[in-house]
């Protein structure tokens, strides 16, 4: 698999199609939810993908902290296609989408907005569940946090 990781100016419009393809394939069809998956945070973010035989398969949109001293970064769009969700794809694309916050945003935490059933995925990647469950786009969700504070405190 080969990954890349660029900027919105940076992305090719095959690859620009691609990703776009890919989330519009499992987040609107497969999982027949309707909703503005286009919401103007795309040219702000970077976009992490893996393509396998030039086709990307998994992807990742991040943004950076609002401000400098009370934001989150943000990982989210978080896909992997059908076919490759059996070879731990997503979590390699996970892993590498925190390694990137932890470098390009000076280790600012992370929020991100799962779905409920993945609780457990993002949890085995250092994520903590608060209790925050709600409803996004009639889809259970909920509000998961990674601090690389508390990944060097275990760790030592």
């Amino acid at each position: 698999m080969q990954w890349q990781l660029l900027s919105f100016d940076e992305l090719n419009t095959l690859d620009l199609y691609g990703l776009l393809r890919l989330r519009s394939t499992v987040f609107v069809v497969e999982q027949n939810c309707v909703y503005q998956d286009l919401d103007n945070k795309d040219q702000k973010a970077f976009h992490l993908f893996g393509k396998n035989e030039e086709k990307i398969v998994a992807y990742a949109r991040i943004l950076a902290p609002k401000s400098k001293t009370s934001s989150f970064s943000s990982i989210g769009r978080v896909v992997v296609d059908l076919q490759h969700r059996h070879n731990k794809v997503g979590g390699l694309l996970m892993q590498k989408a925190i390694a990137f916050c932890d470098t390009q945003f000076q280790k600012a935490p992370i929020k991100i907005s799962a779905q409920k059933h993945l609780q457990k995925f993002y949890e085995s990647l250092g994520f903590l569940y608060k209790g925050e469950d709600y409803l996004e786009d009639n889809i259970p969700h909920c509000a998961m946090y990674y601090s690389f504070a508390s990944k060097r405190e275990s760790n030592n």
